[in-house]
C-alpha cells in the first residue's frame, strides 16, 4: 500500500498552482435533495434552488436517450453533426456558427480560455452570473465590474449598460450580458441592448447569455441571435438545462461568427457532449408542445408566487426567468435554514453580495403553495420564540 507523502518541511505541490487559480472561490451549486435528507433527516423535499424545470424532461427527449443506451460503448459524434445542424436551422445560421458545450457553462469558460489572459479584461455587471468572475480569474484575466442599476429603477439590480460601456477599454476582450440576468431575473430591452452591441469595439466580444430565453421571450426580451449577421463580435449562449429540462445531462451551445466558433473549437475538449445529451437535446428541440406548456405554467406560477411573496411583505425583483429574487428585509440565512427544516430548498445569494435575498425557482402550483406555507410557518415560529 502506498504511504501518504510526508510534507513536513517539504513543499506542498498545490502551492505551485497558478495564483489566479489558488485565489478562486469555487462555484457553489444548490443543495442537493440527498444532502438535505442526510443532514436533517427530512423527507418529502422540494427543490426550488437551481432553476430546474419542475415539469421534468420532455418525454420525446427521454425516449430518444433510451434509444441510445445500446450504443454507449461507442464514442459520441465529436462534432455533434445532427444537433448542430438542427440548432443552425432553428437560428437561421450555418452549422459552422454553432459550438456545442457541456452545458452553456462550458462554452462560457471556453470563451475566457480563448480570449482572456493576464493583461486582458472582461466587463460584466455587479450582480451577474457567478461563472463570469470565476472563468475570468481562472484564465488570468482582470474583471471590471460595473455597478448595478440602483434601487428605485424599474430594473433595479440589473445591468447598467451605460456604466458597463464606460468600463470598456483597449484591453477589454469580453463583455458578458446575461439577458435575463441570474440571479436578479431582470432584463435589457432590444433597442437598448442593440445600441450597446453597436457601441462596443469590433475586437471585443459581446457575449449575451440567454440561458432563460424560452421563459423570457413572451415578455419581449430580445433574441440576440437574430443580430449575428450584423455583428461578427457577438456571441449568444443557450442551454438545454432550464426550459428543456435536461440539466442532468449537461448540454448547451454558443452561436457566433464562424471565425469565433473556429477559435473556440480549437480548445474544446473532444467528445465534450455525450451521446445521450446529443440525442436528448435534438429530440427536445422539436418537442414544441412541452416547451409551450413549460413556458405557460412558469408564467402563471411566476405571477402567483410574486403576488404571494408580496402579500407577505417581501420585495420581489421583476423577473423574466423561471425564478424570483426576494428581498427578505433582513439577513436571509435564517429564512434559508427555516425552509430547509421544512423540506424546501431555495438559494441564498450572499455570495453575490445580496445577503438579504433568496433566489426561488418557480415550481409547480403545489410547490409554490408549499413554499409560501413554509415561509408563513417560519414567520409564526420566529414570532413565537421572541
Amino acid at each position: 500500500m502506498m504511504s501518504k507523502p510526508n510534507l513536513a518541511g517539504g513543499c506542498d505541490p498545490s502551492a505551485t498552482a497558478l495564483e489566479c487559480v489558488r485565489a478562486l472561490k469555487p462555484y457553489q451549486p444548490g443543495k442537493p435533495i440527498s444532502e438535505l435528507e442526510r443532514e436533517y433527516g427530512v423527507r418529502d423535499i422540494i427543490k426550488l434552488a437551481s432553476n430546474e424545470n419542475p415539469l421534468g424532461t420532455s418525454p420525446a427527449a427521454v425516449a430518444a436517450m433510451r434509444d441510445e443506451l445500446d450504443g454507449l460503448w461507442l464514442y459520441p459524434d465529436g462534432g455533434g453533426f445532427e444537433l448542430r445542424g438542427a440548432l443552425a436551422a432553428r437560428h437561421g445560421v450555418t452549422p459552422d456558427c454553432v459550438t456545442l458545450g457541456n452545458g452553456s457553462n462550458d462554452v462560457l469558460v471556453l470563451l475566457c480560455e480563448a480570449f482572456l489572459a493576464p493583461g486582458r479584461e472582461a466587463v460584466f455587471s455587479q450582480y451577474a452570473f457567478a461563472v463570469y468572475p470565476i472563468a475570468t480569474q481562472a484564465a488570468g484575466g482582470t474583471a471590471r465590474i460595473a455597478p448595478a442599476l440602483p434601487a428605485g429603477h424599474a430594473q433595479a439590480l440589473g445591468h447598467d449598460l451605460e456604466a458597463m460601456a464606460g468600463l470598456v477599454g483597449p484591453d477589454t476582450r469580453i463583455v458578458f450580458i446575461a439577458n435575463p440576468n441570474n440571479p436578479t431575473g431582470n432584463w435589457v430591452e432590444a433597442d437598448e441592448l442593440k445600441r450597446f452591441v453597436e457601441s462596443v469595439p469590433a475586437d471585443t466580444l459581446v457575449v449575451v447569455d440567454e440561458a432563460y430565453h424560452e421563459y423570457a421571450a413572451p415578455l419581449g426580451v430580445p433574441d440576440a441571435s437574430e443580430w449575428l449577421g450584423e455583428f461578427p463580435n457577438l456571441v449568444v449562449t443557450r442551454t438545454f438545462s432550464k426550459a428543456y429540462g435536461l440539466a442532468g445531462i449537461r448540454v448547451g451551445y454558443a452561436l457566433s461568427s464562424p471565425g469565433v466558433a473556429d477559435i473556440i473549437n480549437r480548445i474544446r475538449q473532444p467528445f465534450n457532449v455525450n451521446s445521450l445529451a446529443l440525442a436528448g437535446a435534438k429530440a427536445a428541440l422539436d418537442d414544441t408542445g412541452f416547451i409551450e406548456r413549460a413556458v405557460r405554467e412558469n408564467a402563471d406560477g411566476r405571477d402567483a408566487l410574486t403576488e404571494g411573496l408580496a402579500a407577505m411583505g417581501f420585495s420581489v425583483t421583476p423577473s423574466a426567468g423561471n425564478f424570483l429574487l426576494a428581498d427578505m428585509g433582513e439577513p436571509a440565512a435564517a429564512w434559508y435554514e427555516a425552509l430547509l427544516r421544512r423540506g424546501v430548498i431555495v438559494r441564498p445569494v450572499a455570495n453575490y453580495g445580496l445577503p438579504n435575498h433568496l433566489r426561488v425557482t418557480v415550481g409547480t402550483a403545489a410547490q409554490n403553495r408549499r413554499l409560501l406555507e413554509a415561509l408563513e410557518q417560519g414567520r409564526e415560529h420566529d414570532a413565537a420564540t421572541r
